[in-house]
């Protein structure tokens, strides 16, 4: 496949970096999607992934004494990992669980959740200045800056963490439309 020897050396060189961030852009996906439990999808992408990482090696290779192309290839790899982490947030795929620790307004935190269809636990907790309410909510990872944001509107100084999940039992998820 030396069918990006017959370009200049600079459309050439750009050629390796798109097609090389596209490469990477994919590995990051399917990655992150493996984690998610998504093998179909990790599968699809990791074949034509593959496709890509031995055209563009190859074409790199044949010609390791043009600097372009090697500066190209390493330019794509760091671009495409970058690119592909920013597809992924958008995607959103899969599942977060989010805890909230509200010193005095965690049940108005509930009652904001629960009133935008938000399935969310109450749990009395003791932090380092007293008493607190610790939230668990879980949904999906699209949602979580709408739970986020009902949160700090009732409770600025509300802590927040999130975490990435994969459900494996029944419980209700609220406005997701899930019951599983």
């Amino acid at each position: 496949m030396n069918f990006l020897q017959n370009f200049s050396p600079v459309v050439g060189a750009l050629l390796i970096f798109f097609l090389r961030l596209i490469n990477y852009a994919m590995d990051t996906l399917r990655i992150m999607l493996t984690m998610r439990d998504k093998k179909a999808l990790s599968w699809i992408l990791g074949f034509f992934e593959s496709i890509l990482f031995v055209v563009v090696m190859g074409a790199v290779l044949d010609d390791l004494d043009n600097v372009l192309k090697v500066v190209a290839y390493a330019g794509g790899f760091a671009t495409g990992n970058v690119v592909g982490m920013l597809i992924e947030k958008r995607l959103a795929i899969g599942y977060s669980h989010i805890s909230i620790i509200s010193r005095g307004l965690g049940k108005e935190i509930a009652q904001a959740l629960r009133g935008h269809d938000f399935a969310v636990t109450e749990i009395p907790a003791y932090g380092r200045d007293g008493k607190v309410i610790l939230l668990n909510c879980s949904v999906q990872r699209k949602l979580s800056s709408d739970i986020e944001k009902l949160a700090l509107e009732q409770d600025p100084e509300a802590f927040i963490t999130v975490e990435d999940v994969v459900p494996r039992q029944s419980g209700y998820w609220g406005r997701t439309g899930i019951n599983r």
